[in-house]
């Protein structure tokens, strides 16, 4: 069965510093992206990191140099690093997966920042 648990959402002040992790279940993912979008309310979800299978990563613009985005592929887990955090990071943040042709998605964790 392919699913992706993601784990580490919480409230936190801006400026402060949260760890997300993303089990996997499915070899698929060992070889192929993932990622972490965000969605807040009212907005689209969009990409906030990407990395390939040989570890070569993407950033939106928003958060370059603030967030990092690493993986084990032999424990099939990927790691969101934020720092810096700001208000504006407030949303649901979902882990990705691709595989099979299509992309497959957590159930998302909150991530609440107060000012």
């Amino acid at each position: 069965q392919v699913q992706l648990r993601e784990s580490g959402g919480g409230l936190v002040q801006a400026g402060g510093s949260l760890r997300l992790s993303c089990a996997a279940s499915g070899s698929i993912f060992r070889s192929n992206d993932m990622g972490w979008y965000r969605q807040a309310p009212g907005n689209e979800r969009e990409l906030v990191a990407s990395i390939t299978s040989g570890g070569r990563t993407n950033y939106a613009d928003s958060v370059k140099g603030r967030f990092t985005i690493s993986r084990d592929n032999a424990k099939i887990t990927v790691h969101l690093q934020m720092n810096s955090l700001k208000p504006e990071d407030t949303a649901i943040y979902y882990c990705s997966g691709n595989g099979f042709g299509r992309t497959y998605w957590g159930q998302g964790t909150q991530v609440t920042v107060s000012s």
